[in-house]
């Protein structure tokens, strides 16, 4: 009873983490390359591949039955990638696209 407990916590927690790996990769294609160049950071190709790579162990880190139950470490890894972009990209990036917009405030 309590391995099926823990099979399902586990299960949730994988796909919220791959929701926010989809998420962060949606964020970093979305953007023009030169929207990065003006943030002063990576290219748009260098983050699109590394949060790309960040679904993809995600997605291998989902249980059996849907992924291949890997190694845990990998998990941490790609929430770490998209961590890393949604606290420090996406914000720059935003900054940067909202002076290119005009700023209302």
């Amino acid at each position: 009873m309590i391995a099926l407990i823990q099979m399902w916590i586990f299960l949730v927690l994988a796909v919220a983490l791959l929701a926010v790996e989809i998420w962060a990769l949606v964020n970093a294609l979305r953007f023009r390359p030169d929207a990065y160049t003006a943030a002063g950071k990576r290219s748009k190709t260098f983050w699109g591949i590394l949060t790309g790579v960040a679904v993809l162990l995600g997605f291998l880190s989902l249980p059996y039955p849907v992924g291949r139950g890997s190694s845990m470490l990998f998990m941490i890894a790609a929430v770490v990638i998209a961590g890393i972009f949604l606290a420090d990209v996406l914000p720059a990036l935003k900054r940067v696209m909202g002076r290119a917009q005009g700023n209302r405030w």
